[in-house]
């Protein structure tokens, strides 16, 4: 869905989200957090890649499964 994604965390377990994606990893205290949303608002999003032997359909196969649960 190529929706950037700022994860509040120190650790990752899928680090390649944040070396390739548009994930970025912000340790979870308040000034951390106000100033990735000020630049996110901003359109200052880190842009990112589908990395390799991925195929960039995990959000729509996650979607279908939650539809057939609900």
């Amino acid at each position: 869905m190529q929706v950037p994604c700022i994860t509040l965390r120190t650790t990752t377990e899928r680090p390649i989200t944040v070396s390739k994606g548009s994930n970025i990893l912000i340790s979870p205290n308040f000034e951390n957090i106000i100033f990735e949303l000020e630049k996110a608002f901003a359109g200052n999003i880190k842009k990112g890649e589908i990395p390799e032997l991925w195929d960039g359909k995990a959000s729509e196969r996650i979607v279908k499964i939650i539809c057939e649960i609900i």
